[in-house]
């Protein structure tokens, strides 16, 4: 729950805090999201420390967010698991580390009587300032979101304590949060609070604080000034809770009552290393880059959802409350496979957490954040993760039967507003087989668009929990739900061309026929452009808020989202020719961007048309093409996916997401060892012959267990039961995995084409 961090003012980018720019400081909070787009999330009560004051006089120094940003000191930044520092212009160095609650901080000083300050570059140098420092405590979020609140600073103690309602980043609603700060290493001189920049001894609490009273930025707190540090140090340590002041109190003095800096980083490296110990790597011959590509993208993994099991305001229980999941609909795609494997302990919380959401509010989430539902971005994808855990044999103390009932009302029950959970339009779906683009719902609200991006989701949503019902004995249900799966058919229009204005501007077209298209009641098709929301057009213009018919990706995109039925999706194509012909193209045309997660199934997806080698040369293309270790190493903002993406294809497999396979490809390292779900038992990937230079990237041929294996894809059960797969590797495609018989599994259904519409049988 405690992610200390410098915040930055980098607008637009700084939904984490952090960003590594040029950008200044804003200050050092305490509880951050990690890695989600759209609004900054959290940042709640940031701190700032000045050295000193001009004229050693606090009511000089600056306390607004708008005015006290400084900048950092160019090439001090240096972060590692459960450590952070950064030096600020103003002579401050900040280190800080964390418990599971708990930030502490411990700010360094040049020890100097006087020093001089500059706050950022091209300022005037403000010569002079006594050393005596000053503490900021801000009530202000990182969203500047904050409806009310209030801070009290004890002048004999020094502890400061508060609160404040904020708002979320992507979704409705308000939630409280609140702080206990001490500090430790030098004598109390003065004690105030401010607002704006007005900072004053007296009164030594504000109460009732909304964001317009008196300051419009939205800062107020409390200050306190200090005599000059002994040992030139100040330690902070800053307790939260969602529940109270008073446990926040208690989580301080609980978790890190020794303020023992070095003994808090210690705990939480050793924390983050039986976490990553889960993952073993020989690296022989492995560039230091990939080795940190690899790595930085596990650990950004394991950062959401957050553990908040104790501290959920909403309702008592007995489960699991896990937050922040930014959003399923990104996570489901490989961030919740990977914790299955890695971390399957924490993965059955979440989704006994997800399913304790679902009993106190009615739906599972699709986005969950800050105690508030999140607006919903595409279909039900909770479903997946559901199924997924189901498939997955992540029983323990899982409710099977609230399970199934959970993903059952996402299938037939239209809540009021779907905007922030459940589907919307199910009339027409389960009457028509699709979403119209014209539809008229009048059982619930929600955003009336995307209607090609929902419909398929819709549809693998119902596929997913076919996957269930059969598992629980509903042979109807699975039935039912299968047939609906296939839904997906009824947005095909098999006439629709590839147009588009060339870079001259002139209208050209290509070869590729057939794509997801939007339709109308009476079953008419109407035209959506192939291109929109990609790469190379209007690619910003299919946010949540769009009016059209996908949602952050292009009909090229989401013509290839029919994992349940890959092989009816290559026919309708014109074959395996045509399909690897025509995802090569999507590939290598500028209209894919890994940036978003639905971009990242389709780079495995030639292993359906028996190229599996095509899948490891564009996995070589996008690693380090996109996905390094240098500041821009990942191509979108993270939603803890990205990481899982580079993680799962330099380990040599990708998940479908819902189902029992895992495409395989080469791994970038020699060996990659996972620990088994059973104790003892290791999974081991080994590629003999091993090449560092990735030119042998093409499979020729592959032993599980001593027995030759033909199949491009995996079960879950390796994972479970421990192996070792053996992969022999080429600089050309071979004949391995290409097969029908080797091609992952397909779910056809019988169809029937109408005249002008699609309907499953």
């Amino acid at each position: 729950m405690a992610k200390p961090v410098a915040d930055t003012l980098s607008r637009a980018e700084n939904a984490a805090g952090f960003v590594s720019d040029h950008n200044p400081i804003l200050g050092f909070s305490h509880m951050h999201d990690s890695g989600t787009g759209g609004q900054p999330s959290l940042g709640n009560f940031p701190l700032f420390v000045h050295p000193g004051c001009p004229g050693d006089d606090p009511s000089r120094c600056a306390y607004s967010v708008m005015d006290r940003p400084t900048d950092r000191v160019e090439g001090s930044v240096f972060a590692a698991p459960g450590y952070f520092t950064v030096n600020l212009t103003n002579t401050v160095r900040a280190e800080m580390t964390a418990s599971e609650r708990v930030a502490l901080y411990r700010f360094g000083f040049w020890g100097e009587e006087k020093v001089d300050v500059r706050r950022v570059e091209g300022e005037e140098v403000v010569r002079g300032v006594p050393y005596s420092p000053v503490v900021v405590v801000d009530l202000v979020d990182l969203m500047n979101s904050r409806s009310t609140g209030g801070i009290q600073v004890f002048p004999e103690s020094g502890r400061v304590v508060g609160h404040g309602t904020y708002g979320p980043s992507f979704g409705a609603g308000k939630y409280s949060a609140y702080f206990c700060a001490d500090f430790r290493g030098a004598a109390i001189r003065k004690t105030g609070t401010f607002t704006t920049n007005e900072a004053v001894e007296e009164p030594k609490f504000l109460d009732s604080v909304g964001a317009g009273y008196h300051m419009p930025t939205g800062s107020a707190g409390a200050w306190l000034q200090f005599e000059a540090p002994a040992n030139n140090s100040l330690l902070a340590r800053v307790g939260v809770s969602f529940m109270s002041v008073d446990q926040a109190c208690e989580n301080a003095e609980r978790e890190i009552p020794d303020w023992h800096f070095e003994r808090v980083e210690s705990d939480a490296r050793k924390e983050w290393r039986k976490k990553l110990g889960a993952i073993e790597i020989d690296a022989t011959g492995v560039s230091e880059d990939l080795q940190t590509t690899f790595w930085s993208g596990l650990y950004r993994t394991m950062l959401s959802p957050q553990n908040y099991t104790g501290e959920n305001p909403l309702w008592n229980s007995t489960e699991p409350y896990y937050d922040s999941f930014y959003c399923i609909w990104d996570s489901f795609r490989a961030q919740h496979p990977l914790l299955t494997i890695i971390d399957p302990e924490v993965q059955t919380d979440m989704v006994r957490a997800l399913l304790d959401i679902y009993r106190h509010e009615g739906k599972l989430p699709d986005c969950r954040m800050s105690f508030s539902k999140g607006f919903s971005q595409g279909g039900s994808n909770a479903d997946v993760v559901v199924a997924d855990a189901f498939i997955k044999d992540l029983r323990d103390g899982i409710d099977w039967t609230t399970a199934y009932e959970a993903v059952v009302s996402d299938a037939e029950v239209e809540p009021s507003n779907w905007g922030l959970g459940g589907r919307g339009s199910l009339v027409s779906w389960h009457e028509l087989g699709y979403i119209p683009k014209d539809d008229k719902d009048r059982n619930g609200t929600g955003p009336m668009s995307r209607s090609i991006s929902r419909g398929v989701e819709y549809a693998y949503n119902d596929f997913c929990i076919a996957l269930i019902a059969q598992g629980l004995g509903h042979e109807a249900d699975a039935a039912k739900y299968r047939r609906r799966g296939g839904n997906w058919r009824n947005y095909w229009n098999p006439t629709q061309r590839d147009v588009f204005k060339d870079a001259n501007g002139d209208l050209t077209q290509t070869d590729f026929t057939g794509f997801m298209q939007a339709r109308l009641t009476n079953g008419s098709f109407r035209y959506t452009n192939t291109r929109a929301c990609s790469p190379v057009q209007d690619m910003h213009s299919c946010y949540y808020d769009t009016g059209l018919d996908t949602y952050e990706g292009s009909p090229w995109l989401y013509s290839f989202y029919a994992p349940q039925d890959m092989a009816t999706l290559i026919r309708l194509m014109g074959g395996r020719d045509a399909f690897v012909e025509r995802l090569a193209y999507f590939h290598t045309s500028g209209i894919s961007y890994l940036g978003n997660e639905q971009g990242f199934l389709p780079v495995f997806q030639f292993h359906y048309a028996g190229r599996p080698g095509m899948s490891a040369h564009f996995v070589r293309e996008y690693i380090p093409g996109q996905f390094n270790a240098t500041v821009n190493g990942i191509p979108g903002n993270d939603d803890c996916a990205m990481g899982a993406f580079s993680a799962f294809a330099m380990m040599g497999f990708f998940p479908v997401a819902g189902q029992d396979v895992y495409l395989l490809s080469t791994p970038f390292f020699p060996e990659v060892r996972l620990r088994a779900k059973r104790k003892g038992k290791w999974a081991v990937i080994r590629v003999r012959d091993f090449d560092p230079q990735g030119k042998r990237k093409y499979i020729q041929r592959a032993r599980l267990n001593g027995k030759d294996y033909t199949k491009n894809w995996i079960t879950h059960d390796f994972f479970l039961k421990g192996g070792v797969l053996e992969l022999w590797a080429g600089e050309e495609e071979g004949s391995w995995g290409t097969r029908e018989e080797d091609l992952p599994p397909s779910y056809p259904i019988q169809w029937e084409e109408g005249p002008g519409l699609s309907e499953g049988v």
